[in-house]
């Protein structure tokens, strides 16, 4: 029995060391080609996003004009379309530059940010899911309510009335049906195809207290993709852990909220590899 158990414990070893390499591995690719991710979001996010894929070394672009789109979109190395601050006035924006990106061949991230809020969001977020989006992330409610396309009529806004674990069907039945890798964020985060599942359990509670932090993540996403856009599955994986340690390290110099974003941002900049390779988690569920 002992040697199984340690048998046991040099494999789950080996696998947490495997899945901190993957994610240095991308963080070092990220860092050293600087991908430029158009990021379409909104006006509360914009500082942070800018901010959080500067320190992880991509360059970000606050692109959204429909004027620029032909001419810069194809350009780029990815797309972030959040819907945080929908306008109709956007909206032909989105759409054109999921449109271009895909037509180029270009990796794109859909946030669907408080998609049950009203009608208008639910179609806006359906229509750019028809135009293919790469990675679909959201919160688990968020999750739920775009894989039914049904609002929920008790949505709080922004905030999730769901645990990660309980939008695992809806994120796994989206995948399936949208050709998206699907990734639920909460305490655990989960990724999906439809298919297998990982799991992502970096994190502290406490960036709930920061606006923007989700909207942050998946422009990080962009950034990861655009660098193995062959496996966008492990690169959303990968991305959400190294943010989630990025707010771990914050934490233990931060006093609350406020000086977590500050010291977050320092840590996702300062990332090195004894950091990644030992305190990434990382699982395959399935």
């Amino acid at each position: 029995m002992a040697g199984e158990a340690e048998g046991l414990t040099v494999e789950i070893a080996s696998s947490a060391a495997g899945w901190g390499g993957r994610a240095w591995g991308l963080l070092e690719r990220v860092r050293s080609r600087a991908p430029l991710v158009q990021c379409i979001t909104n006006f509360v996010s914009m500082d942070l996003t800018a901010n959080a894929l500067l320190a992880a070394g991509a360059s970000p672009a606050m692109v959204h004009s429909l004027r620029e789109i032909e001419d810069f979109t194809p350009r780029v190395d990815a797309l972030c379309v959040n819907i945080g601050t929908l306008s109709e006035g956007w909206l032909p924006s989105m759409q054109a530059a999921a449109a271009a990106a895909s037509r180029a061949a270009r990796p794109w991230v859909l946030d669907p940010v408080a998609v049950s809020a009203s009608d208008f969001r639910m179609e806006a977020c359906l229509g750019l899911v028809a135009l293919g989006p790469t990675v679909i992330r959201g919160n688990p409610s968020e999750i739920i309510a775009l894989s039914s396309a049904c609002r929920a009529r008790d949505s709080k806004g922004v905030d999730s009335s769901h645990e990660s674990l309980d939008a695992l069907e809806s994120a796994k039945s989206l995948a399936c049906r949208s050709g998206s890798i699907v990734a639920v964020s909460g305490a655990t985060d989960y990724i999906t195809d439809g298919k297998k599942v990982i799991a992502a359990k970096n994190g502290v509670a406490m960036l709930q207290k920061i606006t923007a932090t989700g909207c942050a993540v998946t422009a990080l996403i962009a950034a990861f993709v655009a660098v193995e856009p062959s496996n966008p599955l492990e690169a959303t994986a990968c991305a959400l852990s190294i943010f989630g340690l990025a707010g771990e390290l914050g934490l233990e110099m931060a006093r609350g909220p406020a000086s977590l974003r500050v010291h977050m941002i320092d840590s996702l900049h300062g990332l090195n590899t004894n950091a990644v390779l030992s305190r990434v988690k990382i699982s395959v569920v399935s």
